[in-house]
């Protein structure tokens, strides 16, 4: 009897923390659906993807100075990216993570972004900030909750992003 009672809880345990894990990968590809359409808005300076990605309950803290919501957050995007478009302004965005945090409904994501612009002549400027979102599965789709980035007074750089992980390392954040 004992021996069928440890087989049992055996089996139950490699189960659960397959179906774990396995649970916790699909929502880390479901996630970067969310960051796809992310890399898209900036790619083609369209702020309709970041409208769509980000919760209407959005709380938004830039740079550990202000706050503000979704309405604001999204229509400093459309400006923001207008004025690009008007002054031929590309931007290249990346994300690396160093935390990777879900279950089936709210995830933590903590990373290093290195956002790149390049100007008409063709002149290069390269921004590095750390990020810490929350997100929210909403109606099948998982979005921005909360959005806090910062630099920490310029102490955000090429090194801390080159030590994070890239965006489909899974192996990297799925717990064992």
């Amino acid at each position: 009897m004992c021996l069928n009672k440890f087989v049992f809880f055996t089996l139950f345990w490699v189960v659960f923390t397959s179906q774990s894990n396995s649970q916790s990968l699909n929502n880390l590809k479901e996630i970067n659906k969310t960051w796809e359409k992310f890399y898209k808005a900036y790619d083609s300076l369209d702020y309709k993807p970041m409208a769509e990605i980000h919760s209407k309950k959005l709380v938004r803290i830039s740079a550990g100075k202000r706050i503000t919501d979704y309405e604001t957050y999204i229509n400093n995007y459309k400006t923001r990216f207008e004025k690009a478009k008007n002054d031929n302004i590309v931007n290249n965005i990346s994300l690396r993570f160093f935390e990777r945090i879900n279950n089936d409904s709210i995830a933590s994501e903590r990373g290093i972004y290195k956002l790149t612009r390049i100007n008409n002549q063709a002149e290069k400027q390269t921004y590095y900030g750390q990020f810490h979102v929350i997100l929210k599965k909403e109606s099948g789709m998982w979005r921005i909750l909360m959005d806090y980035d910062s630099n920490k007074e310029s102490s955000i750089g090429e090194k801390n992003y080159a030590k994070s992980h890239a965006i489909n390392e899974f192996h990297k954040f799925i717990q064992d």
